[in-house]
């Protein structure tokens, strides 16, 4: 069941995020039962057009539950509009490059000066440092924290795909904020949290630095690209079943390889010189070639079935528009069903059912600018005010009405 009283429920966030990092931790925040409202400039947060124009994955799955409000923040007027909001908040969050920090007047002195006791959450590219005016993105750290290096299709380094370092340091961001309103109200450097991109690169891969500190004692040579990692065992991967399907298999230990060789591997050929995993990592191609052999014989159904009768861990590999189908994912709490214009999404959600503030009633996607008189009503503006805003282009309400997505080619 979700909370009956979300920790976060009267609780008020300004979100000044854009693509994914600030977005996501606004995300985590609103299913927590925070009031989270996105102020985005005319053209709107970035990921409103990125799918052939229209809003893209991002948005749809990060920004439901939020009011959007439009503000030119690059007018003295609309920077005095979010001075007011930021007033009226317990948190301000966003990710602003440290140049768009100032420039847009919402630097941490500037939001105290107006609301000593607010929590001030800035992600950037980089923390203190030489680089901290530097300008980053997920696969940039991705490639200098080592991720990269490590990760290569045809030899080429290569980005991982999703972006799990904007979603990393939108997480930790939260853990910063949940602490932060904690803490005494005039403690103003408790309430302020700054991080990363980079920094959180370096404590998500800290086992990798650590691991390769300990080989260079032991006196481990490593060859570039090679090492498997810490974790990585012979039949721990994917493999192709008889009909053209895959399955990752669970294979970290001594037990889980006696039950795949009790399952696929017929008695009289099992080898008891691989009994360890010390003794299959040595001999890793000819462990690789009994489970690719033992696998491809057999198609998904009966695979699945002599796998699970065995209690060997595994699970096919499924496309990702397959996924939600699933009658795991299916169990009722686990997904909200939301529209966006004249479309139905099934998001997932915050996976702490106990924690989680309740669906009913939760917010779809906004339209870009569809709270925004809404809000300013909220803080103390006048019906006259509003419309005198609106007319000089300060503010906007709802200039994004369609999906803005292109219709499919012919």
């Amino acid at each position: 069941m979700a909370a009956q009283h979300p920790v976060l429920a009267g609780r008020r966030v300004i979100e000044l995020g854009t693509m994914l990092a600030a977005p996501f931790a606004g995300h985590l925040l609103a299913q927590l039962g925070a009031e989270v409202i996105k102020v985005e400039p005319p053209a709107g947060d970035p990921t409103r057009t990125t799918t052939r124009g229209g809003a893209g994955g991002s948005f749809l799955a990060y920004n439901r539950g939020k009011q959007s409000v439009c503000i030119d923040l690059k007018t003295s007027e609309g920077q005095a509009v979010l001075m007011r909001l930021i007033a009226s908040a317990d948190v301000v969050l966003h990710n602003l490059s440290p140049a768009s920090t100032r420039a847009l007047g919402v630097t941490r002195a500037d939001c105290l000066r107006v609301n000593p006791g607010v929590v001030y959450c800035h992600i950037q590219g980089y923390g203190s440092g030489p680089l901290e005016n530097e300008l980053a993105s997920n696969p940039v750290i991705e490639a200098s924290t080592g991720v990269m290096f490590g990760h290569r299709i045809n030899g080429r380094p290569t980005r991982l795909g999703p972006s799990y370092h904007d979603q990393f340091a939108g997480s930790y961001a939260v853990i910063g904020i949940l602490a932060a309103l904690q803490a005494p109200v005039d403690d103003v450097d408790a309430r302020c949290v700054e991080l990363g991109l980079y920094e959180t690169g370096l404590h998500v891969a800290a086992r990798d630095y650590a691991g390769d500190q300990l080989k260079a004692q032991l006196g481990v040579v490593a060859r570039a690209g090679a090492d498997p990692g810490e974790f990585s065992a012979p039949g721990y991967g994917a493999y192709e079943t008889a009909d053209g399907r895959w399955v990752y298999l669970l294979m970290l230990s001594d037990g889980h390889w006696k039950k795949f060789c009790d399952a696929l591997v017929p008695a009289e050929t099992h080898d008891e010189t691989l009994t360890t995993s010390r003794s299959r990592k040595k001999r890793r191609p000819e462990v690789e070639l009994i489970v690719k052999t033992a696998v491809a014989a057999l198609p998904l159904a009966e695979l699945s079935s002599r796998l699970r009768d065995a209690g060997v861990g595994f699970t096919e590999i499924k496309p990702s528009d397959q996924v939600l189908n699933e009658a795991q994912a299916q169990v009722p709490g686990k997904l909200a069903r939301l529209g966006y214009a004249q479309h139905q999404f099934d998001l997932p959600n915050l996976p702490l059912p106990h924690q989680r503030a309740p669906l009913e009633g939760e917010l779809p996607p906004p339209l870009l600018g569809e709270h925004t008189m809404a809000v300013l009503a909220s803080i103390g503006y006048q019906e006259p005010e509003c419309a005198v805003l609106q007319a000089a282009g300060v503010v906007a309400v709802l200039t994004q009405v369609g999906t803005g997505w292109a219709p499919p080619r012919a």
